[in-house]
């Protein structure tokens, strides 16, 4: 199975995430540090029926990647979400 990583802001440096299959939501947690500290989390809490996960900050889906992926490029990951979501915000701005 793919699952889906919702990451967002709470407040000033705080971060929350929730996992969910199929719309469903699995677990989450919030007042973590970073982006990257809730694709850490979200990884550790994967079973063995997932082989990866869309990434999506702020609702902004910036990625579908492999388990091993995730756990070898978190930090990458983290700000091709952060990217990925300012390009958009910004696209959203102009128009």
């Amino acid at each position: 199975m793919i699952v889906r990583f919702h990451i967002d802001p709470i407040e000033q440096g705080h971060y929350e995430y929730r996992v969910s299959y199929e719309g469903e939501e699995l677990y989450g947690d919030a007042g973590l540090d970073s982006i990257e500290d809730c694709i850490v989390a979200a990884t550790e809490g994967l079973g063995g029926d997932a082989i990866g996960a869309e990434v999506a900050y702020k609702g902004v889906i910036s990625g579908t990647y492999a388990l091993a992926s995730l756990a070898l490029a978190t930090e990458q990951i983290a700000v091709h979400a952060l990217q990925t979501t300012e390009a958009i915000e910004e696209a959203f701005r102009q128009d």
